[in-house]
């Protein structure tokens, strides 16, 4: 790889840039002077829903066109605006609230314009995660991000099984209607360990709760949670760190995964059953066995 060095103000720059942009989580005061300028002087703005982008637009009388830009079309439009960027246009990256491409399709267009060889410049504001861990109580010097958990049952606890030893703070985001589910998985991967809810982030119903998960989905039996959630809990203690290095990686994993993982890694399958047998201390038929029903499964 090529190191590559970007001078993102150089005067003689005949290339457009991408501003990476961001927009209010809610209070519409948290809009920077400069955001409301770059978004002015833009040749044109990507935004990930338009007539959520426009509303914001008209508060702050930015009159600059709009195009979309998301999940969806996304492939199509990166060839668009890198052209334009291409012939010295400014190109200002939005998603409906925060920073763009954190958990946001506007990575790939940040990617993208660097593989080009196209300044980005990104500007500093609102962003839900950070604000949580900073009223959350929980450690901030080291913190990982990890965004939205998969829906999906088995991979969700397959995520929280690799962070299981993280001695860093996780921040997650949720769905309101996903909440009890993914706590529930929390307690049965990651143990009672503290946590903080955040909801709503300033907006007049902004809520926090902070204890512990036991707790937290205690209360939320009482009462359905709304909004956007951001979800912050405390890493490994050193004992459980310690506790996790004693324990064979394949103890929280089924038989059927660890046959997989050994086959992934090049074992044949029945060379994988009976080094799955051996590491285990189990009669290799019962894993034989156990692989042939799913097989057929």
């Amino acid at each position: 790889m090529v190191l590559k060095e970007q001078r993102s103000f150089q005067k003689g720059n005949e290339t457009g840039t991408l501003y990476v942009v961001p927009t209010p989580i809610g209070n519409l005061q948290d809009m920077t002077f400069r955001a409301v300028d770059i978004l002015k002087e833009a040749d044109i703005i990507a935004a990930e829903d338009t007539r959520h982008s426009k509303k914001l637009c008209h508060v702050f009388d930015i009159g600059t066109p709009l195009i979309s830009y998301h999940e969806h079309n996304k492939k199509e439009r990166e060839g668009e605006l890198v052209a334009r960027a291409q012939r010295g246009e400014v190109i200002a990256l939005v998603s409906d609230a925060g920073m763009p491409a954190i958990s946001d399709p506007g990575a790939d267009l940040v990617k993208r314009f660097i593989e080009e060889g196209l300044t980005v410049v990104g500007l500093p504001g609102a962003n839900a995660a950070v604000t949580s861990l900073v009223v959350s109580g929980l450690p901030t010097d080291a913190f990982t991000f990890i965004g939205f958990l998969d829906r999906n049952k088995k991979h969700r606890k397959q995520v929280l099984e690799q962070w299981k030893g993280s001695p860093s703070t996780l921040i997650f985001y949720e769905a309101p209607h996903r909440l009890k589910e993914m706590l529930k998985a929390v307690e049965e991967v990651l143990g009672n360990r503290n946590i903080a809810l955040c909801r709503e982030l300033t907006k007049q119903y902004e809520t926090i709760l902070r204890g512990t998960v036991e707790e937290l989905k205690d209360r939320l039996l009482e009462e359905a949670v709304k909004g956007e959630c951001v979800v912050v809990i405390e890493g490994a203690t050193e004992e459980e760190q310690k506790a996790l290095e004693d324990v064979p990686w394949w103890v929280e994993v089924s038989l059927i995964d660890h046959i997989q993982k050994l086959m992934d890694e090049g074992e044949t399958s029945k060379q994988a059953i009976k080094s799955v047998a051996v590491e285990r201390g189990i009669p290799k038929r019962e894993v034989y066995q156990a692989f042939h029903v799913e097989e057929e499964n």
